[in-house]
């Protein structure tokens, strides 16, 4: 199986009938030659690595680490082996998503999300927070 390797641009994104169309403008001295020759309609299996200007990958979430920090913090509190953990550590009974998101705004000392998506202390707090419990969860 042979692959096919070329850098492109996203230009456009939109809906159709069939689902989404991506286009990707291409420099002509990237494009592959077995991509021009293949018949409109061939299927791919596509897979692709955003990059900088350096030329290497980047991460989502070192891009954005507050809509990281807000995504974790949603996923954290509907997982019963965390409020299981918070029981352990903290002496704390949580029996639901909504109790443990309350238990993690206090903790925080938040109000909303906003405050984890934009304060890199409380993100600092709330990612020491999900480390010691991701350690406990592979040691259990």
């Amino acid at each position: 199986m042979d692959t096919i390797q070329f850098e492109g641009i996203k230009t456009a994104l939109r809906q159709t009938k069939d689902g989404y169309s991506l286009t990707l403008a291409v420099h002509p001295d990237d494009l592959p030659d077995d991509l021009m020759r293949d018949f409109v309609g061939s299927r791919y299996m596509v897979v692709m690595v955003r990059i900088g200007e350096n030329e290497m990958p980047i991460s989502r979430e070192l891009e954005f680490p507050g809509d990281h920090a807000v995504k974790m913090a949603g996923m954290i509190c509907r997982e019963p082996k965390f409020w299981q953990w918070l029981e352990t550590k903290f002496d704390v009974i949580v029996d639901s998503e909504k109790d443990c998101a309350v238990w993690l705004s206090d903790f925080l000392n938040v109000q909303s999300r906003k405050e984890l998506k934009e304060n890199q202390e409380i993100r600092e707090v709330f990612n020491k927070l999900k480390r010691e419990f991701d350690s406990w969860k592979q040691e259990n």
